[in-house]
């Protein structure tokens, strides 16, 4: 259930707010779509899963920091606090839901005539119909995941002004969330070129499905733990329960960015070394050096180490952040099934002998 004060912000709801959430909205992808196609990057070519190649420019880290930099000059001469993301929040998820299906409406418009789309406008409309959509030469499926987690980023950093702007302070554990998601979504940037290697970026078709969960899902549902942290100035997390969440954080970083690390730098170059010594390989094919002669999908364990992190720091003031973890288990859990299927399929009998090396998929000695 959510928290008394989301009944406060959905009871201030009126058609000025609504009217201001739209124009923060507008103003931010506007922002980030500029950022995008005229700060500088490297440039690199996207390859989908038929073999077509578009051009991209990884400038996102540029583009999160400067993205900071104007919003705490913003704050310095007062021209805006982001404590107004955490008061505008039900209009925000509001005008950004509405903005999604629009965005998602037009894809599909756009989106017409296009070979091999999805029959039927439900599919074609929840899937997409265009792989790779372009606009004003950025391409929007790596750009998406700028207003996603730079959103989210900046509604984290909001619940610390509001903390501490009502309480004169930050607790402990407000102080520790920020610095676990602050760490992660600066590393995502940084790492961006792994981004190009995904799934989502080489194979999915751009529809309601990504849209959505890009723009609404990641930045309003991931940042569940920071609204309860708000208010939670009761009993402080103990400095024991800190520094075991600490090394809970660092640990499944570490499993989920070295993993997804070893697998990018064998792609990048055969030869390379994991862990001191040349990568050993199933005729060059799959990799079973590493965490990759381990598990099949560590990288996954990992990611759900951080995010438990993350919510561990409200166990104090509420259950309910408890909410996103399982569901990045789930999400996380079905896709290393369709993994393992689409692997199957294309490694055939290699596939086997990869699992009867790697014998775990995401849990060693468990599954």
């Amino acid at each position: 259930m959510p928290p008394p004060e989301f009944f406060t912000a959905v009871d201030m709801l009126s058609a000025t707010t609504l009217w201001q959430a739209a124009l923060m909205l507008a103003g931010f992808i506007a922002f980030l779509m500029a950022g995008s196609k005229f700060l500088p990057g490297r440039e690199v070519m996207l390859t989908d899963v038929d073999g077509k190649t578009r051009p991209c420019k990884l400038n996102g880290l540029s583009l999160f920091l400067l993205t900071f930099a104007v919003a705490g000059l913003a704050a310095y001469f007062g021209w805006f606090s982001l404590s107004a993301l955490y008061t505008h929040f039900a209009a925000l998820f509001i005008v950004t839901n509405v903005f999604a299906f629009a965005f998602s409406a037009w894809l599909y418009w756009r989106g017409t005539g296009t070979e091999g789309a999805p029959a039927g406008f439900w599919r074609g409309y929840f899937f997409g119909r265009e792989r790779d959509p372009a606009l004003f030469g950025v391409d929007l499926k790596m750009f998406s995941y700028r207003p996603s987690l730079i959103g989210l980023a900046l509604l984290n950093v909001s619940f610390a002004v509001v903390q501490y702007q009502t309480y004169g302070g930050l607790t402990l554990a407000m102080t520790l969330y920020q610095i676990f998601t602050f760490a992660y979504i600066f590393n995502y940037f940084q790492f961006e070129n792994g981004m190009i290697y995904t799934w989502d970026i080489v194979s999915e078709r751009f529809g309601w499905m990504l849209v959505w969960g890009d723009y609404v899902l990641v930045p309003f549902f991931y940042c569940i733990t920071g609204w309860w942290l708000v208010d939670a100035t009761g009993p402080d997390l103990p400095p024991a329960a800190a520094a075991g969440l600490a090394l809970l954080f660092v640990f499944g970083f570490w499993l989920f960015r070295g993993a997804n690390e070893q697998k990018h730098r064998f792609k990048q170059d055969s030869g390379v070394k994991i862990w001191g010594k040349p990568a050993e390989t199933l005729d060059g094919r799959l990799l079973v050096s590493g965490f990759w002669g381990i598990g099949r999908h560590l990288n996954y364990t990992g990611e759900i180490c951080v995010y438990l992190a993350f919510t561990l720091t409200a166990a104090f003031a509420s259950l309910t952040p408890l909410l996103l973890p399982a569901w990045l288990a789930t999400l996380l859990s079905h896709r290393c099934l369709r993994d393992e299927r689409r692997c199957r399929a294309k490694y055939g009998e290699l596939w086997e002998r990869y699992t009867a090396r790697a014998r775990f998929a995401m849990l060693p000695f468990v599954y």
